[in-house]
């Protein structure tokens, strides 16, 4: 037995040698190398397909910027005043204290036409005895004044150049979209060639005690003074709109502008040039204004507009629609309007009783009415029947006033002169009207009674 353990114990013995020797002198060690793909990958922060895709189609400025910078111009109006100190004239004499001063206002303008054709506010020429042009080259030119008006604060006037003027393409305003860039060119503050950038920030915007103007275009696109007149075009150099004012209390920009549309301005220096003055084109409806949702109410059809009859609109009807343009409230169903001519056909969608109605509308002319407010009067020209039926050649006919159903009113008198002063046009006759009883301590008014007879009135 002991012969059998010392023979294991030797047996251990000898393989535990001669492992330990194979690993020391033969075996030689392994590196295993294992080569893994990182499970991070190396990318921008925030990244976006879209965003990067947007990044590499930045909108490029300097196109637009380029075509229309030469196309806008400098407008300086230099009006002649007349300033009385009543203080002298009492002492010294009439006329006296009376002194002529030259005022100077400065503006924006946008060539339209290679033949010097430039729109401008008429805010800006307004009362000018003097017109003057600048160029982005520096070279002056005297401007002739065309037509204005005044209800769309805009005006047309020309130069003459002895060659081709540089000027801007009008766009399709309606076509605009809010978030869409464009750019305000002008010569704000007297800095020629100026040009900012902005979003269109709302369409057929109205302002709030503005009654000339009722459907904007609102950027952001930064407009100060001297930016009036001036073009707001879009990335591809287009007129898309005309600067006009801004929303401020301290008469700087603070973040909004406002632009006449193009659609607008275009169709008004068209009317300018073939009829001399504005064509307003209306579809013949009184509207609802307390009405509070989307859409322009019908509260009643006006049945002395030429197309009352067939227009084919009825009172509750809601508009919708004019053409393919959504019209959410009034402002943007004027704009539409007053961008089109009477005789004009429109599609019109309009909801009534609850269905979806389209209707082909001819535009009616629009009703010029003359009213003096502080007489309460409504004046009317008079016509070749009225003028031979009376033996006089001019006269201005009162047609309703706030006394009609009284025993003392003047319905149908024939208003010849105010304060000595011969009147023959109604338009006229009302301004001056109102304007005599606030200037003067009375107003003398003659006329023709019922009866042929002539009158005077006096109005204190």
């Amino acid at each position: 037995m002991k012969k059998f353990i010392g023979v294991l114990g030797i047996a251990i013995l000898g393989g535990a040698i001669s492992l330990g020797g194979y690993k020391l002198f033969v075996e030689q060690p392994i590196v295993i190398q294992q080569e893994q793909s990182s499970p991070f990958q190396m990318v921008n922060t925030n990244y976006n397909p879209l965003l990067t895709n947007a990044a590499e189609n930045t909108v490029d400025f300097t196109v637009a910027a380029e075509n229309t910078v030469h196309a806008v111009v400098h407008v300086k109006n230099t009006a002649v005043k007349t300033q009385v100190n009543p203080f002298i004239e009492r002492f010294y004499g009439s006329g006296s204290g009376t002194r002529e001063y030259k005022q100077v206002g400065t503006g924006s303008g946008v060539i339209v036409s290679p033949d010097g054709y430039i729109i401008t506010n008429n805010h800006v020429i307004d009362g000018a005895s003097d017109l003057e042009v600048t160029l982005n080259n520096q070279k002056k030119y005297k401007a002739e004044l065309i037509g204005t008006d005044a209800k769309n604060d805009i005006a047309l006037v020309k130069i003459d150049a002895d060659f081709d003027l540089p000027y801007i393409p009008f766009a399709n305003s309606d076509s605009v979209k809010i978030g869409e860039w464009v750019l305000a060119v002008g010569n704000p503050y007297n800095l020629t060639s100026t040009v900012t950038a902005g979003i269109v920030s709302a369409k057929g915007r109205d302002l709030e005690g503005n009654a000339n103007i009722e459907s904007f275009i609102q950027t952001d696109a930064a407009v100060n003074p001297g930016n009036s007149g001036g073009a707001l075009v879009n990335t591809r150099g287009e007129l898309v709109g005309i600067n006009t004012a801004i929303s401020s209390k301290t008469g700087s920009f603070i973040g909004y502008s406002f632009a006449v549309p193009s659609n607008i301005a275009k169709k008004v220096i068209d009317d300018i040039l073939e009829f001399g003055k504005v064509q307003e084109a209306v579809l013949g409806i009184e509207i609802d204004r307390s009405y509070d949702q989307e859409g322009v109410k019908i509260v009643s059809v006006v049945e002395d507009t030429e197309n009352a009859k067939t227009n084919g609109l009825k009172e509750g009807d809601i508009i919708l629609m004019i053409n393919n343009v959504k019209i959410s409230k009034f402002s943007e169903l004027k704009g539409q309007l007053t961008a089109k001519r009477p005789g004009e056909f429109v599609d019109v969608t309009v909801n009534r009783d609850g269905k979806t109605v389209v209707k082909r509308v001819k535009l009616s002319k629009t009703i010029e009415r003359y009213i003096s407010s502080v007489f309460q009067w409504e004046l009317k020209d008079l016509s070749k029947i009225d003028k031979e039926k009376r033996d006089i050649t001019s006269g201005v006919k009162i047609i309703r006033t706030g006394k009609d159903d009284s025993d003392n009113s003047m319905k149908d008198f024939i208003i010849i002169k105010i304060n000595d002063r011969v009147v023959s046009n109604a338009a006229e006759t009302a301004k001056l009207l109102d304007q005599s009883l606030q200037n003067r301590y009375r107003v003398v008014i003659e006329m023709i009674n019922l009866k042929g007879e002539k009158e005077k009135y006096i109005y204190r």
